[in-house]
């Protein structure tokens, strides 16, 4: 699946089909409002078991499903407070820290 980098997003961010396509039973994640630049919408708080980037996989990250399907997945800091991120030209380099 396709994901946006987005340092604003606390979490990684799924909407439901992209969640189904990846396993991901969000049913048994903790019901939540979260407060997105749309406005409040109902999702679940989960922890992906593992989410692949490239070469790296990181594993037990939190993330959130929304009820609705989204544009693109977003990659949030759940995710990337666990790389080192340099910025080279127009690319954003992602290294593994832990």
């Amino acid at each position: 699946m396709l994901f946006l980098v987005d340092t604003g997003a606390t979490f990684v961010s799924l909407g439901r089909s992209d969640a189904l396509k990846a396993g991901v039973d969000f049913t048994k994640g903790e019901p939540a409002l979260m407060q997105t630049a749309n406005g409040v919408v109902r999702a679940w708080r989960v922890s992906l078991d593992t989410v692949r980037i490239g070469d790296v996989t990181l594993r037990n990250v939190d993330g959130v499903v929304h009820a609705n399907d989204m544009p693109i997945a977003l990659l949030g800091m759940s995710f990337l407070n666990r790389m080192e991120m340099r910025r080279d030209g127009s690319s954003l380099l992602l290294k593994q820290r832990y």
